[in-house]
């Protein structure tokens, strides 16, 4: 996936989502700058390619973990592309509304700015990691053999439910992709030129995404489609939220966070969370916080609870604050339920991400995760610094499953933990080879987690490789292939465990975006697809979503059995929702977007790789996840609100 150019002035770049490079105190690679859009050659390709080739035979690939040679350094950085307002623009795309180089996509899961292995400040400036805090550098990986995981000798202190044998097996990669070749089709959309400014509008309220246990988790289907097409699916803009200003001397702000509820989209601020009316746009609420929010659940309980992490004062140049608090905030009433604070022997920590499964609160560190309980905030486990393995990170929802790092920077071992929210104790687990330093939840029901195996997808976007893990079991179902030359699904692995975007699970099956590539023919234009993977085999279905000419097509999240997925339109017209037929992968447009140039240059900015992106019930929320102190002679928005009806 492209990257987008940074906003004028050049705010700080942020790490993108590859390992760090020096064992102490790594540092992410330098960015590139960006480029502008390509011309037309004088003429056309003899053989312009036509996406994935997935009749192609696979290519040997090194097993799980497998060494590099010694001395071998980490991949460089991959060039910045253009990341313009949508295929074939005919001047440089508009800079982005200050978010940095790697961000967050929808989901609501973003990022922090700063450099591997320490805590970021949303000025720019790094934060000293703690004592206990140690972020597994960059390491060769070495030939392991998969380990039987033994009753009652968990890795790293967690006791295991004795009543469950774990078993772990190695299971030879699958990765052939099969299916028939690339289809494309023109966009049949409408221009709707009369709604162009921030007017109050009307649309059909309905349930929220991500509600816990819900399609929104990406998890497990169960229902019936809630989103249908309206008799016009010609949208108008409900209202625009500005992009805080930030204080004097400050580069970077984080303003991560945005949920959807019936009746309220919720979105945080420079210090506080603000609640919607998600018809007009008018506030209903404002909580007030001591200090930005560093990382959000995009998870949200039946009764509107959420979870954040925040820092407990505003940052300054010479006390950047760390990100200690953590919070369950009522997105109904507008108010905290608790605040609550974790020690790694006498020392706070410092959160990277939360998030909510089980009715258990979770949040994970590189000094260790703690967890609490969801209604009371009473502790349920803590770090404890004589154990040699630590929970990173933990993906919730349907269930709650920890990423936990075991042994030495340079024997690093994962284990992918099914746990028992309220005990701590082990269910299931899969031991990932020797040499995976990241791994990423994206759904814990089924269980589906990604990772860049031996730094191979060589893109930047933390995956090559997702793993369809049984979590009653912890036997690897399927290893499913997708380099990152081909598919477009990005996690940052890093830091949020749960952040990815372009990629949706159910029907027990996967759902990510191709890279766009060209479209054929004579034709100069882009386009991209969304295809399905067998959670059970780890083979393509032969199912695709085509984009669109000039459009390029991301899934949000799952709708019962159908999929929600986001059109980025070119750069003439406005964005779609289309909902995705799970069986017959019939696309039916629930929304078309303003396609005036005042809309677009807002709308064209929320990449949806890197901002946060809410869809329900006719409505679409696009947020960005940071505020920066550039400048601009066009207002800036922070939330463009879209609605039907």
């Amino acid at each position: 996936m492209s990257q987008p150019p940074p906003p004028p002035n050049q705010p700080p770049q942020q790490p993108g989502f590859g390992p760090p490079q020096e064992p102490s105190e790594p540092q992410p690679p330098a960015p590139s700058a960006p480029a502008t859009p390509p011309t037309p050659p004088a003429q056309p390709p003899q053989q312009p390619p036509a996406g994935p080739d997935v009749n192609k035979a696979p290519q040997p690939q090194p097993g799980y973990g497998y060494p590099q040679a010694p001395g071998t350094p980490p991949p460089a950085a991959p060039p910045t592309p253009p990341q313009g307002p949508g295929y074939g623009y005919p001047q440089q795309p508009p800079a982005g509304y200050g978010y940095p180089a790697q961000q967050p996509g929808p989901y609501g899961q973003p990022q922090q700015p700063g450099p591997y292995g320490q805590q970021p400040g949303p000025y720019g400036q790094p934060q000293q990691p703690g004592p206990y805090s140690q972020q597994p550098p960059y390491g060769y990986a070495q030939p392991t053999v998969p380990m039987q995981a033994q009753p009652g000798q968990p890795g790293g202190g967690r006791k295991i439910n004795a009543q469950v044998a774990i078993i772990v097996s190695a299971v030879v990669a699958i990765a052939l992709i099969v299916g028939g070749g690339v289809w494309y089709a023109n966009s049949s959309g409408k221009d709707d030129d009369k709604q162009t400014t921030a007017e109050g509008g009307d649309t059909k309220g309905g349930e929220g995404d991500g509600k816990e246990g819900g399609s929104g988790d990406g998890g497990a289907t169960t229902g019936e489609a809630k989103e249908k097409a309206p008799a016009a699916t010609g949208s108008k803009v409900l209202f625009q939220v500005p992009s805080p200003k930030v204080p004097k001397g400050v580069t970077t702000i984080s303003i991560a966070g945005s949920w959807l509820t019936d009746s309220v989209y919720a979105k945080s601020g420079l210090s506080e969370i603000t609640g919607y009316d998600r018809k007009t746009g008018t506030k209903k609420w404002t909580l007030d916080l001591p200090g930005p929010v560093c990382a959000a659940t995009p998870h949200i309980t039946e009764d509107d609870k959420t979870a954040i992490v925040h820092k407990p004062a505003m940052p300054s140049k010479t006390d950047p604050q760390a990100c200690t608090e953590v919070a369950v905030v009522d997105l109904a009433a507008g108010s905290k339920v608790w605040t609550k604070t974790a020690k790694s022997g006498t020392m706070p920590v410092s959160f990277n991400n939360v998030t909510i499964g089980g009715g258990t609160v979770a949040a994970g560190s590189t000094s260790g995760g703690a967890a609490w309980d969801l209604a009371t905030g009473d502790e349920r486990w803590a770090p404890k610094t004589s154990d040699s393995c630590y929970d990173a990170g933990y993906g919730g929802g349907a269930k709650l499953v920890a990423v936990r790092k075991c042994g030495s920077y340079d024997q690093r071992q994962l284990h992918i933990q099914n746990v028992d929210p309220k005990s701590g104790d082990i269910l299931a687990e899969y031991k990932m080879d020797e040499g995976i330093e990241y791994a990423a939840v994206v759904s814990t029901d089924p269980l589906v987690v990604a990772a860049d195996v031996g730094d191979s997808a060589g893109d930047g976007s933390g995956i090559s490789d997702f793993f369809s893990i049984d979590n009653k079991t912890g036997k690897l179902r399927a290893r499913l292939s997708a380099p990152g030359d081909e598919f477009a699904a990005r996690c940052d692995a890093i830091y949020k465990v749960e952040n990815c975007t372009g990629v949706t699970v159910g029907n027990d099956r996967l759902y990510i975006a191709t890279e766009e590539h060209d479209s054929g023919g004579d034709s100069y234009s882009q386009t991209n697809e969304v295809v399905a993977f067998d959670l059970a085999t780890g083979k393509q279905t032969g199912q695709r979503a085509d984009a669109g000419e000039n459009y390029e097509i991301f899934p949000l999240r799952m709708d019962g059995p159908n999929v929600i997925a986001y059109k980025r339109p070119p750069y003439d017209k406005g964005g779609q929702v289309v909902s995705i037929d799970g069986e017959s992968f019939k696309e039916t447009v629930l929304m078309e977007n303003p396609s005036t140039e005042a809309v677009r240059d807002v709308e064209s900015r929320m990449s949806p790789d890197y901002s946060e992106i809410q869809f329900g019930q006719g409505g679409l929320y696009m947020s960005s996840v940071y505020a920066s102190d550039f400048t601009s002679r066009e207002k800036e928005y922070s939330v463009i609100a879209f609605g039907t009806g």
